[in-house]
């Protein structure tokens, strides 16, 4: 009889041996997924998905610990968002935060996913939401676009660092429709300046060189950079044929300056991307994004790369040399 005992109890032990790992497997939980979608080429971008890590770990996810972020980027062939942003559905993304041109391919994959964008335009105008402060709905973001006037207000610096000018080039990138609503604020202070305005679209990636000779032949004395997916994807090479045509150029985003380029007066880029990691950690927390409102930028920064003014044989004023934000040497 002891000995039965003695056997059932070490049985009894083997067989907790082996079930308590299981047990306590099965009460681990499953990491959240994050997606992240792009119209974009993702090699130009790391610091963006870096400032997007940054706003998950201030809500307390970190990637690999306790979230993981699936990346999905188009190469800017807007044909394939459809598809890529339908895999993030498959996949049980509990939130996918894109940019502007990929919004519409998140909405159509899945009407009830969280969706946190990050738009250069008006999202009101867009129809994203229903309003700034009440989005509604499964969408919510962040904007860094500063109104009608933030064209017109970058081609006031322009003048005032390259005031013999007659006429400027704004080079459009075709994807970037926002910008072309900004378009008559442009137009109106150019004519306030007394300066010609002509448009320059890039037809794709690949004519990049040919929309430079086109600013050339224009006769334009400094161009005015209209932004979009697919110019930023090709950073280095506009900031190049800029200076190698001596194009005195005004950006929208500092990141230009920073690879070379002249001037830039934006809102921040890589913090609207850390803002949209804050909004996914909290919708991983259980809110809703109809309880987020759209989020704005409260700050403009001016940036001048004081090495390019030299090489372009610009003197800077002291009156744009106070008021910038950053100062590259």
């Amino acid at each position: 009889m002891p000995d039965m005992k003695r056997r059932d109890f070490v049985a009894l032990l083997g067989g907790g041996a082996v079930a308590w790992p299981m047990a306590v497997s099965a009460q681990q939980p499953a990491m959240s997924v994050v997606g992240l979608l792009r119209s974009t080429t993702a090699a130009p971008f790391e610091h963006v998905v870096t400032a997007f890590r940054n706003g998950l770990s201030e809500e307390g996810f970190i990637e690999g610990r306790n979230v993981i972020i699936e990346q999905r980027w188009a190469d800017n062939q807007r044909d394939q968002l459809p598809g890529l942003a339908a895999d993030l559905v498959r996949r049980q993304v509990a939130v996918i935060v894109c940019s502007g041109n990929a919004v519409e391919a998140a909405k159509a994959a899945s009407p009830t996913v969280p969706i946190v964008f990050v738009v250069g335009d008006d999202p009101v105008k867009m129809g994203l939401v229903a309003s700034l402060n009440r989005p509604e709905g499964n969408l919510t973001g962040v904007t860094f676009f500063g109104g009608s006037h933030l064209g017109a207000k970058r081609l006031e610096l322009l003048y005032e660092l390259v005031p013999r000018i007659a006429a400027v080039a704004v080079l459009l990138d075709p994807d970037n429709l926002g910008f072309e609503v900004g378009l008559p604020s442009i137009e109106t202070a150019a004519r306030a300046l007394g300066l010609q305005l002509v448009s320059v679209t890039l037809e794709s990636e690949r004519h990049l060189d040919a929309a430079f000779a086109r600013i050339v032949a224009t006769g334009a004395g400094a161009m005015l950079f209209g932004g979009g997916p697919v110019l930023r994807s090709q950073l280095d090479q506009v900031v190049a044929l800029a200076a190698r045509h001596a194009i005195p150029t005004i950006y929208e985003l500092r990141d230009y300056v920073q690879a070379g380029g002249l001037i830039s007066y934006a809102a921040s880029f890589t913090g609207a991307y850390r803002q949209a990691g804050i909004y996914a950690g909290r919708i991983l927390k259980g809110a809703k994004p109809s309880e987020l409102p759209v989020l704005q930028p409260t700050k403009y920064e001016l940036a001048i790369n004081l090495k390019t003014a030299r090489a372009l044989g610009l003197t800077v004023p002291d009156k744009l040399l106070v008021a910038a934000d950053e100062v590259i040497e």
